[in-house]
C-alpha cells in the first residue's frame, strides 16, 4: 500500500522499490514545494514519509531524482494545468 491514513491525520506515504538517491512528496498540501518534504530511505529499497495533513481533497505527486511519478495505487487522477495528471488522496473524507 503506498499510503497510508490515520485516525489522527496523519499519513503514511511509501515509494517501494526504487533505486533512486532522492524522493520528494510534492502537493497540493506543502503548496508543491520541490524540497520540503523529503521522503526519507529505508531497508528494501523503500522511502517513507509521516505528514499531518488536515482532512480534505488533495492533488499530489513523488519527485524521485528529478521526475514527476504519480501514486499507482491514488484514490483517484486528476488533469493537471501542465497537461498530465496528478494523483489525488482522500483524507478524513468519506
Amino acid at each position: 500500500m503506498p499510503y497510508q491514513v490515520r485516525k489522527d491525520g496523519k499519513v503514511k506515504f511509501v515509494w517501494q522499490n526504487c533505486l533512486a538517491e532522492n524522493v520528494y512528496l510534492v502537493g497540493d498540501f506543502n503548496r508543491w514545494n520541490e524540497e520540503s518534504h523529503p521522503m526519507r530511505k529505508t531497508k528494501g529499497l523503500k522511502f517513507e514519509l509521516e505528514v499531518k495533513i488536515p482532512p480534505g481533497r488533495y492533488q499530489f505527486k513523488y519527485l524521485i531524482d528529478g521526475v514527476w511519478w504519480n501514486d499507482p495505487d491514488a484514490d483517484e487522477y486528476v488533469d493537471n494545468f501542465w497537461g498530465s495528471e496528478d494523483s489525488v488522496i482522500l483524507v478524513g473524507v468519506g
